[in-house]
C-alpha cells in the first residue's frame, strides 16, 4: 500500500484542527491592556494624601470637633456639612453646617476668625454659649440660621449682621425690645424667620422691599398689622400666628399680589375678613382660625383656585357656609368648626363631610340644639322645606317609642295572669 503524501497529510490535519478554531474565534477574549492604557472609568481614584483646605481652616475644624482625616470639601461628615470655594492653592469653606453637637463643644473666637470665608452658618441643636463674631466674618456672611442653638442670643448681637439677605432664628431665646433693633440695618433680607423666640414689642414699621418670606410665629408680639408690611409686593409667606395681636385685618392685605402662604392663626384679630383677600390669585394656604372674627364667609373664596388650604376654625364667624362639595373636596384642608353661629346648608353640602358645624334650618340659621352630622342626612331635599323639622320629629319619636313586638307579649302575659287571678278568686268563692 503507498503511503500518503505530505499534502495528504497536512489536509487531515487541517481538517482536525476547525473544531478548535471554530471555538476559539466563537469565545470573546479579554482585550489586553497597553502598558499606556488609561485607567478604566470603573477603577477608583487614589483619594489624595493631603486635604486641600486652608491647614488653618483644618485646625479651626478640628477644634469644633469636626473629623478632617478625609478632605472635608470632597467628603464632609454624616452631621455637619462642609462646601468649598475652588481656590488655590488651597480652598475655603463657604458654607459650613454644625448639628447636633456634643455638649464639649465650643465656637472659639479663633476658630471663627480662620472660618472668616464663610458665607453660610448654619447652627442646628447646638446649645453651646454665644460668641462673639470677628468683624470678617460678621462682613461675609450672607445667611445665618440658629435653630434650638447658642441658648440665648440678644436683639443688638443679630443687628450686627447686616449683610445677610436670609436669617432665621427659631426655638431660641432672643433679648429684644422689638423686632427693630434686629432689623434696623438689615437692607438685603429675602427671608426672615424668627420664631419660638419670646420676641416681644411691635412689628416694625419699616421692612425692605426685598422679603420674600416674613415668620414671626409664635411670640409675644403685640398690635396691629402696619401698612410696612402690606407693601411688601414680594412677599410670598407672611407667617404672624400665635402672637398677641390684634384689630382688624387690614383692607390693604389685597395688595401683597405675591403671597401664597397666610396665616395669622392664633392672635386676637376682630371684624370680618377682608374682601381684599380676593386679589391674591396665587393664594395656596390660608389659616385665619382662632381670632375673634365676625361677619359671613365671603362668597370669593370658592373662586380662589389655587387654594389647597383654609383654616377659618374658631371665631365668631354667622351665617350659611357659601361653598359647595366640590369646593370643600378639591381643598386638602377645610376647616370651620368651633363658629357656633355658622352653618351648613345640607342639600348643597353632605353631613359625611363632618365639618363640625350644625345644619341650618329653614331660616339659615344653626339647628338648635346642634344635630349630629348623622342627623342631617335624613333623605329630604333641603334645610329650607316646611316639613323638615316634623319629619325629624316623627322618626326620632318613632324610633325612640317601644317595640310592637314586645308590647304584645307583655299585653299577652298580663292577660294570662290577669285570668289565672279571676279563676282562683271565683273557686274561693264558690267554696
Amino acid at each position: 500500500m503507498k503511503p500518503p503524501s505530505p499534502l495528504s497529510l497536512l489536509f487531515i490535519h487541517l481538517l482536525l484542527l476547525i473544531p478548535t478554531i471554530v471555538t476559539s474565534l466563537s469565545t470573546p477574549q479579554p482585550p489586553t491592556p497597553s502598558p499606556t492604557s488609561s485607567p478604566t472609568p470603573s477603577s477608583k481614584p487614589t483619594s489624595p494624601s493631603t486635604s486641600t483646605l486652608d491647614p488653618k481652616q483644618v485646625i479651626a475644624l478640628q477644634s469644633l470637633n469636626i473629623p478632617t482625616s478625609k478632605d472635608p470639601c470632597s467628603q464632609p461628615s454624616f452631621h455637619n456639612a462642609t462646601l468649598c470655594d475652588s481656590s488655590k492653592p488651597f480652598r475655603h469653606l463657604i458654607s459650613l453646617r454644625l448639628a447636633n453637637c456634643s455638649s464639649y463643644v465650643a465656637l472659639s473666637f479663633t476658630a471663627l476668625k480662620s472660618l472668616s470665608t464663610l458665607h453660610s452658618l448654619q447652627l442646628l441643636n447646638c446649645p453651646v454659649a454665644p460668641i462673639r463674631f470677628p468683624p470678617e466674618l460678621i462682613a461675609s456672611l450672607t445667611s445665618f440660621t440658629c435653630i434650638n442653638s447658642l441658648r440665648k442670643v440678644s436683639g443688638v448681637w443679630l443687628s450686627q449682621l447686616q449683610n445677610l439677605t436670609d436669617l432665621t432664628v427659631s426655638s431660641v431665646q432672643v433679648k429684644a425690645s422689638g423686632p427693630y433693633v434686629i432689623l434696623g440695618h438689615m437692607n438685603k433680607l429675602k427671608s426672615l424667620t424668627i420664631s419660638h423666640a419670646n420676641l416681644t414689642g411691635s412689628l416694625p414699621g419699616h421692612l425692605h422691599s426685598n422679603l420674600t418670606h416674613l415668620d414671626f410665629s409664635a411670640n409675644q408680639l403685640k398690635g396691629t398689622i402696619p401698612t410696612s408690611i402690606t407693601m411688601l409686593d414680594s412677599l410670598e409667606v407672611l407667617n404672624l400666628s400665635s402672637n398677641a395681636l390684634s384689630g382688624e385685618i387690614p383692607a390693604s392685605i389685597g395688595d401683597l399680589i405675591s403671597l401664597k402662604n397666610l396665616s395669622l392663626a392664633s392672635n386676637s384679630f376682630s371684624g370680618s375678613i377682608p374682601d381684599s383677600i380676593s386679589a391674591l390669585p396665587g393664594l395656596v394656604h390660608m389659616d385665619l382660625s382662632s381670632n375673634q372674627l365676625n361677619g359671613t364667609i365671603p362668597k370669593f373664596i370658592s373662586q380662589m383656585k389655587g387654594l389647597k388650604y383654609l383654616n377659618l376654625a374658631n371665631n365668631n364667624l354667622r351665617g350659611v357656609v357659601p361653598f359647595n362639595a366640590t369646593f370643600i373636596n378639591r381643598l386638602a384642608v377645610f376647616k370651620v368648626g368651633g363658629n357656633s353661629n355658622l352653618c351648613y346648608n345640607h342639600s348643597v353640602v353632605s353631613s359625611k363631610l363632618k365639618l363640625g358645624i350644625s345644619p341650618c334650618d329653614k331660616y339659615g340659621m344653626p339647628v338648635s340644639p346642634p344635630a349630629k352630622d348623622s342627623s342631617a342626612d335624613d333623605g329630604s331635599d333641603s334645610d329650607y322645606d316646611d316639613s323638615d323639622e316634623d319629619g325629624s320629629k316623627h322618626k326620632k319619636d318613632h324610633h325612640h317609642g317601644p317595640n310592637k313586638f314586645v308590647l304584645g307579649v307583655a299585653i299577652a302575659l298580663s292577660s294570662i295572669v290577669f285570668l289565672i287571678v279571676f279563676l282562683i278568686m271565683c273557686s274561693k268563692c264558690c267554696r
